[in-house]
């Protein structure tokens, strides 16, 4: 009699292969998180197992073999990123941009080694290329304890820069794509400094995203190096004079969208607009349709309803809702929280909504 199994049997012995695999895989613990709910420990199982059934779908398809290993070492990359960045999860982290050109007697690389120095100083870890020029300066200024390399394996750049070649917080990528999750998905705020081709591609991702909702509002600041008597060399203002004439002028990008960005006139500026960023307001999450802003203190009575007047564009319906506990939301019980049903449009008022809530003085203080 024939062993071979019809069609219809066959997705079923697959599916419990792949459970008896993942979990065989997982051991006694199924999460790096020992505490971890018995919810989220099989929502993780179960998404391992969608990725094990997609990786076995590849059989039989249309995939030559360079896709094949381009896909391999994609998830390769997400994986050994992910994996670094989740042991320092609960530290802040900036994403330093710029031309790895720029040699160290130029303005730019003293000023991009002064900002992340200040920034270290107030316990933040800085992300760079892990080339030379101001990817250098941004591991210079914190030094590499306090420093991420995330380097692009390229023909005329054989290795990382001496600063973080040996270091473990350094990362090898074969692609650009995944060397921008890691960057983007892992930064609390970007800092961009002159650059060519490169340097705009990073600023633009970072930008794109923030626009339309990929990625969680963040502060981006453009900083550059000052001439002899303090005054930035203007790299940042001749970039925001195309922006304005070739994009805002014409309706391509929205008057709110200029909130994405500051310019500033020094690392210590550029430091205090990171920083202040987190004043109040600490992260945000979606939970169905209703944006969550975590904050780290309350706002008190009267500020929903002054909210919900001045950014009335940002709702669907309803109005701004303050509490500290909101089914769905992660967050530590007890956690301050603004909620409103967001239309997922106009993110740049949504920075502004950040800024302002920064600025209302805390419960109890004195105006």
């Amino acid at each position: 009699m024939s062993t071979e199994k019809t069609p219809s049997t066959r997705p079923k012995e697959l599916r419990r292969a792949i459970e008896s695999l993942v979990a065989l895989a997982a051991g006694p613990d199924d999460s790096p998180r020992g505490d971890a709910p018995d919810a989220e420990r099989k929502q993780r199982q179960l998404l391992i197992e969608e990725m094990v059934t997609t990786a076995l779908g590849l059989h039989g398809e249309e995939i030559n073999m360079g896709e094949l290993r381009l896909m391999r070492q994609a998830l390769r990359e997400m994986r050994a990123g992910f994996t670094m960045f989740g042991r320092y999860r609960t530290l802040r982290k900036v994403a330093v941009f710029g031309s790895a050109r720029t040699p160290e007697e130029h303005p730019d690389y003293g000023a991009a080694r002064e900002f992340t120095r200040l920034l270290a100083l107030r316990h933040w870890m800085t992300i760079t290329g892990a080339g030379p020029g101001i990817m250098q300066a941004g591991i210079e200024g914190p030094s590499a304890e306090r420093a991420f390399g995330l380097c692009i394996r390229l023909p005329f750049e054989a290795r990382p820069n001496p600063l973080i070649a040996d270091d473990p917080k350094l990362l090898s990528f074969r692609y650009y794509f995944t060397r921008k999750l890691a960057f983007m998905g892992s930064a609390d705020a970007v800092a961009a400094f002159p650059g060519g081709f490169g340097t705009q591609d990073e600023l633009f991702e970072a930008l794109t995203l923030v626009q339309c909702g990929r990625n969680a509002v963040i502060p981006i600041v453009l900083v550059e190096g000052a001439d002899g008597e303090g005054h930035p060399l203007g790299y940042w203002r001749q970039w925001e004079s195309f922006v304005r004439t070739a994009m805002f002028e014409n309706g391509w990008v929205s008057s709110e969208d200029e909130d994405f960005y500051d310019i500033v006139n020094s690392p210590a500026a550029a430091v205090e607009i990171v920083t202040g960023f987190y004043r109040r307001y600490r992260s945000s999450r979606y939970v169905g349709d209703r944006l969550v802003l975590r904050l780290d203190a309350p706002l008190g009575p009267a500020a929903c309803g002054e909210l919900t007047r001045e950014f009335a564009l940002l709702l669907a319906s309803g109005s701004m809702e303050e509490g500290t506990d909101l089914d769905g939301d992660d967050a530590p019980a007890g956690t301050p929280r603004l909620w409103f049903r967001h239309n997922r449009k106009y993110f740049g008022l949504v920075r502004r909504l950040i800024d302002r809530i920064n600025a209302i003085t805390p419960v109890g203080a004195h105006a």
